[in-house]
C-alpha cells in the first residue's frame, strides 16, 4: 500500500495531467474550427456571383466611411480643445503681464511719492 504522500503526488500528477489534455484538445479543437470557418468563407466567396461580391464591398466601403468621419470628427474635436487650450493660456498670460505692468506702474509712481521734496 502507498503511502499518503505518495498517493498525494500521484493525485497531483494526475490532475495536472488531466488539464493539460483537456487545454491542448480545447486548442485544437479551435484551431479545427477556425480551418473550417475559413474554409467555408474561401467557398462562400469563390462561389458568390460578381454582383455579391459588389455589394458586400460596397457595406464594407461604407462602413470604413462612416469610421473615417468619425475618426475625422474626433481629430476635429481635439484639435479645437488643443485651440481653446493656446487661446486660454494666451489670455492668462496677457493678464499675467497687464498685472505686472500694473504693479510696476504702482511702485515706480510710490518712488516719485517717496522722492518728492516735502
Amino acid at each position: 500500500m502507498a503511502t499518503p504522500q505518495a498517493q498525494a503526488v500521484r493525485r497531483w500528477i494526475l490532475t495536472g495531467a488531466v488539464a493539460a489534455i483537456t487545454v491542448t484538445g480545447t486548442i485544437y479543437g479551435a484551431g479545427l474550427k477556425s480551418d473550417r470557418e475559413v474554409k467555408a468563407e474561401r467557398k462562400r466567396y469563390q462561389q458568390a456571383s460578381p454582383e455579391e461580391i459588389i455589394s458586400q464591398l460596397q457595406i464594407a466601403r461604407d462602413n470604413l466611411v462612416i469610421k473615417k468621419k468619425e475618426m475625422e470628427r474626433k481629430i476635429a474635436g481635439f484639435h479645437e480643445k488643443q485651440r481653446q487650450a493656446k487661446e486660454l493660456e494666451l489670455q492668462q498670460q496677457q493678464q499675467r503681464q497687464e498685472q505686472e505692468q500694473e504693479e510696476q506702474e504702482k511702485r515706480v509712481k510710490r518712488l516719485k511719492q517717496l522722492q518728492r521734496p516735502r
